[in-house]
């Protein structure tokens, strides 16, 4: 991941925390309160905020454009949005899913090159060299700790009835893809939309924090509700730091999708008891 020649020095909190931190918390007014005036609310007031700092360090030419960045994360929020994001099966909802999440990393990226004409966004599905031991370990362990949480997590706290009944060979298939495709998307958009836009301006433990909120509240609405936060707020937190140290999508991708093999598989399990018991410590209901 090539650096901006203004990221030398790049603050935890400065004047453009404020703008960032509206704009991100669009995403929790969007899919989380489901108040869309609220989001849209927010955003207008953090692009505004942006042009304003953008416009009192105007002479600072080596940093990018506040306004600009945050506008490429509003208009993915925007695009993502626009649907509802209740967890469906049938052709027309996996259309739309495919449309609007499409969109949102789409949009942005060809905003950000050809209007913007600059790399703000990349998809370094080929960096980060030859995976190490230790990334090879943490990938068993990602199984491992999937499947003591994940069953305890959808089961216990009822979450799994977000998720349409799959009992039947064409809805577990649409299932595997959904999620499968579901979790792709979030590293392209989270990751490398998100978090490596707020990168350009702040120190990396508050640009991962920043796309934290984002990353959580699009998870609250798909299904991951109850005390769903106490596992996908470490969940991107980890993720946005496996990106920095290994700088590979497609590393942070394996990962994401041996965790959504274990949601698959438990999701099947919560709704045909019976059928998976024999690979689970919690029973089905």
């Amino acid at each position: 991941m090539k650096t901006h020649p203004g990221l030398a020095a790049r603050p935890i909190v400065s004047a453009s925390t404020v703008p960032a931190l509206l704009v991100c918390l669009a995403a929790p007014a969007f899919f989380v309160l489901l108040q869309p005036w609220l989001g849209w609310t927010l955003l207008v007031l953090g692009l505004i905020a942006a042009l304003g700092v953008d416009r009192w360090r105007v002479g600072e030419d080596t940093r990018p454009s506040l306004a600009r960045d945050l506008s490429l994360i509003a208009l993915g929020l925007v695009v993502v949005s626009l649907i509802d994001l209740k967890a469906e099966l049938d052709n027309l909802a996996m259309l739309r899913f495919t449309l609007a999440l499409g969109g949102a990393v789409l949009l942005p990226y060809l905003v950000s090159r050809f209007v913007y004409r600059d790399h703000a966004i990349r998809f370094p599905w080929r960096g980060g060299g030859r995976w190490t031991t230790f990334q090879w370990v943490w990938l068993a362990a990602v199984l491992v700790l999937g499947w003591l949480i994940l069953p305890f997590y959808f089961i216990t706290s009822g979450v799994y009835t977000n998720w349409p009944v799959v009992d039947t060979p064409d809805l577990i298939a649409r299932l595997f893809i959904g999620v499968g495709a579901v979790g792709i998307w979030d590293e392209l958009f989270f990751i490398c939309t998100c978090f490596a836009l707020l990168r350009r301006h702040f120190a990396d433990v508050s640009a991962n924090a920043l796309q934290t909120i984002v990353f959580v509240s699009f998870l609250w609405e798909l299904g991951y509700r109850a005390w769903g936060p106490v596992l996908t707020i470490p969940f991107a937190l980890l993720q946005g730091y496996i990106f920095l140290r290994t700088r590979s999508l497609t590393y942070v991708v394996t990962v994401h999708l041996l965790f959504d093999a274990v949601v698959f598989g438990v999701l099947v399990h919560a709704h045909n008891p019976g059928l998976l018991d024999v690979l689970f410590l919690v029973p089905a209901p």
